[in-house]
């Protein structure tokens, strides 16, 4: 391994080299419109504890019904990441004692999860193995910002969740971050989750430690509650360093534990948030009011053709059929919503280039506009067929690009009901001018004291035409057509 790859630490104190051993556990909440064992449905942001039933609060003699669309989710995660699907697999509880968890268990999966193996190939060629993925419902969620109060929201408790745990295979910050990168990635064009960390959707937690090079495996600790890419690598570096240095303190009191510690990014620092348990102390014991799962080879093969073109292919057929750059064809599938939106382009009869230059240029960066309120590209107002029109205008000469931008702007504001494309060009006045009187009164104007320039074009410098585009532009109100424009001073300058 090069040097520029050496994922060792070294110590500034004692030159001593030091390797991290990471492994990563990531909770998504799959994309259904209800919860996993329940009819409740799960609307981030509703009132708090009025997306519940008898279930969800716990209720004597409420029983827990298997969501089929929530396991053909979980099912088509485990295909897109090249993990074996089980054919028999069984819920379990895992018991613990918490105010978002109003049962007094978890259901999940313990030593019969429907999925194992699998796993991402990083963009250095070394692959990150999951161990398992694993079904579950996710718990309330306690809210201890209101002074010495908890409250509890049990909107969410009963989401139906997968989890990912890797081996301990990552080395770095940067691997752990490229991992969840492309991970994301993976289930978004899967259409398993919308993966939006800004809504809990989804969550990861660290187990981290760190041994000499050479040496044996040392104490792991666990990083909960990480809610950014950025965090989890900031969290990463900060914990190895924290573990070295009280290693080379030779102070076993200092030395680490095995615990869960939170993150602080303001201080980019963890502290300990509690003892960690084991598997012994969440007493799991089969489900006795669940089934085993069955799943048939037909049921594989479905969820196998409901997945969709994975991003890395659809960014190698971008580079070499459609002949767009690399970083073309990288902002086209930067998410699955701008890359569907690309082929629906396509599809309509778009250039390849020009759908490309409009999307990543233009609509792509409207996202996270205050004006336009649009939080993903999945929200983007205007169609495809919209786009195809405004292009074709542009193409024929009515509109100029310019003017096609804020064609295309003014349709975005106007919402699904305001008026359509060719309304807005005759509201907005955004038709180029052609009649040849009115473009010859525009050149005339704009020839009034420019002498120099004129001079110049009749010596031979023709970029000194450009000099008086600009006047007649203004003139028109960017109306003018610029070719016609070109063709009347080039007469009017040769007379």
């Amino acid at each position: 391994m090069s040097a520029a790859h050496d994922p060792a630490l070294v110590s500034p104190r004692t030159g001593r080299r030091w390797l991290a051993v990471i492994g990563l556990e990531t909770h998504v909440q799959l994309k259904t419109r209800t919860k996993l064992f329940c009819g409740c449905e799960y609307r981030f942001g509703a009132e708090p504890n009025t997306l519940t039933c008898a279930l969800c609060t716990a209720q004597p003699g409420a029983l827990p019904v298997l969501n089929c669309e929530a396991l053909a989710l979980a099912v088509r995660a485990g295909l897109a990441l090249g993990a074996d699907i089980a054919p028999l697999s069984k819920f379990d509880r895992k018991h613990y004692f918490y105010c978002d968890l109003p049962k007094g268990y978890q259901i999940s999966q313990y030593d019969q999860p429907y999925c194992k193996g699998g796993g991402i190939a990083l963009a250095s060629g070394r692959f990150i193995r999951l161990e398992r993925i694993h079904m579950e419902e996710d718990a309330g969620k306690a809210i201890h910002d209101r002074g010495a109060s908890t409250l509890v929201d049990l909107n969410r408790a009963g989401v139906p969740l997968i989890e990912m745990v890797t081996q301990a295979d990552i080395q770095t910050a940067a691997e752990a971050f490229e991992y969840l990168t492309l991970l994301k990635e993976r289930l978004q064009y899967a259409g398993v989750s919308d993966c939006d960390m800004e809504k809990g959707s989804l969550r990861c937690d660290v187990n981290i430690s760190v041994r000499p090079a050479g040496e044996g495996w040392r104490t792991k600790v666990e990083i909960k509650n990480l809610n950014s890419f950025r965090f989890i690598a900031a969290a990463i570096e900060h914990e190895a360093w924290r573990q070295i240095e009280a290693y080379e303190s030779e102070d076993p009191a200092q030395y680490p534990v095995q615990e869960t510690r939170l993150y602080d990014p303001e201080r980019n620092q963890t502290r300990t948030m509690r003892g960690k348990e084991s598997a012994r102390d969440y007493r799991y014991c089969p489900d006795p009011d669940l089934p085993p799962v069955v799943l048939d080879a037909s049921f594989l093969e479905r969820e196998r053709s409901n997945l969709s073109e994975p991003a890395d292919s659809r960014r190698a057929r971008y580079r070499e059929q459609l002949g767009l750059s690399p970083a073309d064809a990288a902002a086209l599938t930067s998410e699955r919503a701008a890359s569907d939106y690309f082929e629906a382009c396509l599809r309509s009869g778009i250039d390849a280039r020009d759908a490309s230059s409009w999307i990543r240029n233009e609509l792509l960066g409207w996202v996270g506009e205050p004006e336009l309120g649009l939080r993903d590209f999945a929200q983007l107002p205007i169609s495809p067929r919209e786009l195809s029109e405004v292009l074709e205008l542009i193409r024929s000469g009515r509109i100029a690009s310019n003017a096609g931008r804020k064609l295309l702007r003014a349709r975005a504001l106007a919402g699904p009901d305001g008026p359509g494309i060719a309304a807005l060009v005759a509201q907005l006045g955004l038709e180029q001018v052609q009649d040849d009187a009115q473009l010859e009164e525009w050149c005339r104007a704009a020839l009034i004291g420019k002498e120099k320039i004129i001079a110049d074009y009749r010596s031979g410098k023709e970029a000194a035409l450009n000099a008086l585009l600009g006047p007649v532009m203004k003139q028109s109100g960017g109306r003018a057509a610029p070719e016609k424009v070109r063709e009347i001073l080039k007469r009017l300058l040769s007379g």
